[in-house]
């Protein structure tokens, strides 16, 4: 069997994306800058956006759901007056609007954004439409007709004015908001048109803007050693905003072995945090993480071991 090429890397790295590049190029950059086995990213990026995209190496590649399930926060600059097919100013203009709204008239509209709404998806995504990518089927000019489906936006801000053309906002959510979706329906609640000028994420989950490393600093010749393992975060870092649960080593091996916990046994342990009801709690034996378990039917039941 031939053995993998590159070093088997476990633990997670947060990268500042540049402008310019997908996801996947920049995972695909990281990983021949480290020289390791396997990387993934935690959570996708368009190639016009900047900002904090996780990278997770070898076993950290578990827990990307968990990450892509955590709160989000966005920084993008609304350009009024331009609908483009894309959403974003990657796009073609498609129609223009002369309707220049207020910062009163936008502060007054944000409230139907918040909280659960439903959204359409932009054409230009990777939503799926009887098995075939959105945005493929947009490029050859079959634009599909997309459903509304829900979201969570728990803030929705504007925090700076530049200009009558451009708004500056920013939102927190859940996974799965579109923020082109927010910006073009934004301005046509406003009475126009626009789309996203401009994107930054600033945080993924418990990963923040501060902790983010430029992609330029990885950047490997081809007599460079490869980047130091030091860099990474440890894989449960991932899992931070997880509500802890300590265990004893007795009930740690068993989890670790598949068996159940009876809820009944971690009377007064229970985080107030973790729903009893299907709630998510991080199995900690000291200082060490075990996995993820779900409190179901009144047991502790693993779901991802590390």
């Amino acid at each position: 069997m031939r053995r993998k090429r590159g070093r088997p890397l476990d633990g997670w790295l947060i990268i500042d994306k540049p402008p310019g590049l997908t996801s996947t190029d920049v995972v695909n950059r990281v990983r021949r800058a480290f020289d390791a086995q396997k990387a993934g990213h935690g959570g996708t990026l368009d190639p016009l956006a900047t900002g904090v995209l996780p990278i997770a190496f070898g076993a950290a590649t578990k827990t990307v759901p968990y990450v892509m399930d955590g709160t989000k926060v966005y920084r993008f600059s609304l350009r009024f007056g331009e609908a483009r097919d894309t959403d974003d100013a990657d796009g073609q203009v498609v129609a223009t609007s002369d309707v220049r709204p207020s910062d009163a008239e936008i502060t007054a509209t944000l409230s139907a954004f918040r909280g659960d709404i439903m959204q359409i998806p932009p054409v230009f995504s990777a939503v799926k439409v009887a098995g075939e990518r959105a945005y493929d089927m947009a490029r050859e000019g079959r634009a599909p007709v997309l459903e509304p489906r829900p979201a969570r936006v728990d803030r929705f801000e504007l925090v700076d004015r530049p200009s009558a053309d451009l708004g500056v906002f920013e939102v927190q959510s859940g996974k799965g908001v579109y923020m082109r979706s927010l910006a073009r329906d934004l301005a046509a609640a406003c009475g126009t048109l626009g789309h996203v000028a401009a994107l930054r994420r600033l945080r993924v989950g418990p990963f923040m803007e501060g902790k983010a490393i430029p992609l330029d600093k990885l950047a490997r010749g081809e007599d460079t050693p490869p980047a130091s393992p030091d860099l990474l975060l440890p894989v449960a870092t991932a899992l931070a905003d997880i509500p802890a649960l300590a265990l004893t080593e007795t009930e740690a091996s068993g989890l670790s072995h598949g068996q159940a916990i009876s809820l009944v046994a971690l009377m007064g342990r229970i985080p107030r945090a973790a729903d009893p009801d299907g709630g998510l709690a991080r199995a900690m034996a000291g200082s060490r993480v075990i996995g993820l378990c779900r409190l179901q039917d009144g047991w502790l039941k693993p779901e991802r071991l590390l």
